[in-house]
């Protein structure tokens, strides 16, 4: 496994496995297996109603808890929630975190990096971040925040390879983690000549390139999927490195075009719903 040291020394996995949109049998399964096959990294939220069959997942791998990083999400409704971060400890069954994000700017978003903070403070995160915080949002964060974050969690991908606000994460030693890396269903991305070029001389998949891609970038990259051999093959991507020159290549494909178009109305509506959370099961 390769890893990127953090502001505050700590390290993470360059690539590791998300969990969005997977149901929990799904994501207990896809845990379990990805850790036995040699991930470290393992990426939830609240708000994937998840948590609980991740903390089972990663007890039936067999792998020590100290050698994994478990990042989580706190959701808008949870913000002004005193009890939030014990509660996702509870549903994780662990007294601590790698990494916990504050998800979306809305609601009382202020409230909840606040916890994050005091968490950090009190050892049960090990590291904090914010997610899809761009623009004028970082901007206001970083007039209020106590500790700066290790982590933002942001849509990139070849055709948007967050550009500007890099400029801004450099400046504060903030690491990347990526979603929607290989386009989100879409298949242009995947379909690209370069990748089909560069998987038949290295003997990997377009998709296999797109996310080493990511690693050479400095970015964490959390693929997710059910599929048991997707999972194998997306960890498969270490064995090899990008040229200078192949890495310019790709760079000439940033478009700054995204897939995902948040507006201000989805915040309204992120800040009133609360989550449907899996009901601990009885011994």
């Amino acid at each position: 496994m390769e890893y990127i040291a953090l502001n505050n020394g700590l390290k993470c996995p360059v690539v590791g496995i998300g969990t969005f949109m997977l149901s929990p049998a799904d994501a207990e399964n896809s845990v379990r297996e990805a850790l036995k096959m040699g991930y470290r990294l393992i990426d939830t939220a609240n708000a994937y109603v998840n948590e609980r069959a991740v903390g089972r997942g990663i007890k039936e791998s067999g792998v020590p808890r100290e050698e994994i990083f478990l990042s989580t999400k706190l959701w808008p409704a949870e913000y002004e929630n005193e009890h939030a971060v014990d509660e996702t400890l509870e549903r994780l069954g662990v007294s601590s975190v790698d990494l916990l994000y504050i998800h979306q700017p809305a609601g009382n978003w202020l409230a909840g990096y606040r916890q994050l903070e005091k968490a950090y403070r009190e050892g049960k995160a090990k590291a904090i971040g914010i997610s899809n915080f761009e623009g004028k949002y970082i901007e206001e964060l970083q007039a209020k925040w106590e500790i700066v974050p290790q982590f933002i969690q942001v849509e990139a991908h070849p055709y948007f390879t967050q550009g500007e606000l890099r400029q801004t994460l450099d400046k504060f030693g903030i690491r990347l983690m990526s979603w929607y890396p290989l386009g989100h269903g879409d298949t242009s991305l995947i379909n690209e000549p370069v990748f089909k070029k560069l998987g038949e001389k290295y003997g990997k998949t377009p998709a296999q390139v797109i996310l080493r891609w990511h690693t050479q970038m400095g970015f964490s990259v959390i693929p997710g999927s059910k599929n048991v051999d997707h999972i194998r093959d997306n960890l498969d991507i270490l064995d090899f490195k990008l040229t200078d020159g192949e890495m310019a290549e790709i760079a000439k494909l940033d478009t700054g075009v995204r897939y995902y178009h948040r507006t201000d109305e989805q915040l309204v509506q992120f800040a009133g719903w609360k989550p449907s959370y899996e009901k601990k099961k009885k011994m």
